[in-house]
């Protein structure tokens, strides 16, 4: 860990006198029910890293982790894609203006919010405890759960919220915008043959739902099955039973195979790190709900999922084809922004009718935050991005605390889902969360104290 200054004999506070420390994150996470329900569930990720700038910026003697300058640059790599967004990539649709400066400033704006995330929780040792920040995550794997059930047993409900009534009506009306601030449990899809809803609540896709619920998953193991859970920790079971049937029928395969590599790789962890007793319960576990699943209806509908791979084709040749314009036009700092392709992956005339509207390609940069990164940065930018991320991995990854295997957990299962899910958003917010964690873990290290 690095840092400008020593830390301070007394803590800064952190907010007002009625706040209590921490309370940026309460907000965003205890809330996060009535912040979906009022259409603010993306905002508030916005509203909340501003907080958390402004008690940084009262704190002082900022600190960040080892291998910051990589991040540093990616950003300001990132940032310079907004010379590049009038770019014309080979073989997509010409134009630019304000839909793309628009479409830039959002995800910049996550960029920035997610990397304010990370330097609170890394500054904020003093102010709020590990356990609290875990226990919030842990929450949120509870919350996502229930979500996703409610989804399962009456998955056409949606509403208005406020914030869809106070926006105008012709924005309302697109379907980003639309997706964002109207709450509803589920989205149907039709590719198993039958019409299958699948949870999305409280997030706008399902695939965010899967993106997200992985991510919070070991967050969860750790607050509701450690040392310190208490009550928790006789809950704990019976949630990751009722997380069963939402997952399985989200039909998300990268959601699966998020949660099979976790299990394995905490199983090896364990195993390295000598805790024998938690690795057996772990095995029992996986082996006893392996026995339930299969012998459940519930297997059928995930043996119908693998054999029905529906997006395979459209995923990779959205990868391929950002891969290769990406190489042609611009390999080393990318378009700034998403493309949209000319005609379909087989043919220029190709394209979406009324009638097939899955015949047109979904844009550039879509499909998988890594194809966005390609993209938007190109080959350079990807390279400072992933090697942050694998630094602070690698760092940490012969840690012996729970902590250490939790996060580095967090991390492994947000790098495989960059291959499939859009995750520059709230997963990545949780991601960064992580980081700022193990930046924790390095400070007790260098201050000699225990982790």
């Amino acid at each position: 860990m690095t840092q400008t200054a020593p830390l301070p004999a007394r803590a800064a506070p952190s907010g007002p006198r009625y706040l209590k420390p921490g309370w940026p994150l309460a907000v965003l996470y205890l809330g996060f029910p009535l912040w979906w329900a009022l259409g603010f569930a993306q905002l508030i990720f916005f509203a909340m890293a501003a907080a958390m700038a402004v008690i940084l910026h009262r704190q002082g003697n900022l600190r960040v982790p080892h291998g910051f300058a990589i991040w540093v640059l990616f950003m300001a790599w990132m940032l310079a894609g907004v010379f590049l967004i009038r770019a014309t990539a080979p073989g997509t649709v010409p134009g630019g203006g304000l839909g793309r400066l628009a479409g830039f400033s959002v995800w910049a704006a996550w960029y920035v919010a997610v990397t304010i995330a990370m330097l609170y929780v890394a500054n904020t040792a003093r102010q709020v405890s590990t356990l609290r920040i875990v226990r919030l995550l842990g929450a949120m794997f509870v919350v996502t759960t229930a979500f996703g059930v409610l989804a399962v047993l009456v998955p056409t409900l949606d509403f208005k919220s406020p914030m869809e009534l106070l926006l105008p009506r012709s924005l309302v009306s697109t379907n980003f915008v639309r997706t964002l601030v109207h709450p509803s449990l589920s989205s149907s899809s039709d590719f198993l043959g039958y019409v299958q809803p699948r949870p999305t609540a409280p997030f706008p896709y399902s695939n965010a739902w899967g993106n997200n619920l992985a991510l919070y998953l070991p967050f969860f193991m750790l607050a509701w099955f450690g040392r310190d859970a208490g009550w928790r920790r006789k809950v704990g079971p019976l949630v990751l039973l009722a997380a069963v049937f939402p997952i399985t029928f989200s039909l998300n395969r990268g959601l699966w195979a998020s949660l099979a590599v976790a299990a394995l790789y905490a199983a090896f962890r364990l195993a390295a790190n000598g805790r024998v007793r938690a690795l057996q319960a772990l095995v029992v576990a996986v082996v006893v709900g392996g026995i339930v699943f299969v012998s459940s209806p519930l297997y059928d509908t995930l043996l119908l999922r693998v054999e029905t791979p529906h997006s395979n084709e459209r995923r990779a040749g959205t990868a391929g084809t950002v891969v290769s314009t990406t190489a042609e036009g611009s390999p080393v700092v990318g378009y700034g922004t998403t493309r949209t392709m000319q005609g379909s992956f087989s043919s220029l005339a190709g394209g979406g009718t009324e009638q097939c509207r899955q015949c047109a390609p979904p844009p550039l940069g879509t499909q998988g935050f890594m194809w966005r990164l390609v993209l938007t940065t190109g080959f350079g930018g990807t390279v400072l991005c992933l090697s942050f991320f694998a630094l602070q991995f690698l760092r940490r990854a012969r840690g012996p605390s729970p902590l250490d295997v939790t996060t580095c957990t967090v991390l492994l299962v947000a790098g495989l889902c960059f291959f499939v899910y859009d995750s520059l958003g709230s997963a990545m917010f949780t991601a960064m969360i992580a980081i700022g964690l193990m930046a924790r873990s390095d400070q007790l290290e260098a201050e000699g104290a225990t982790p």
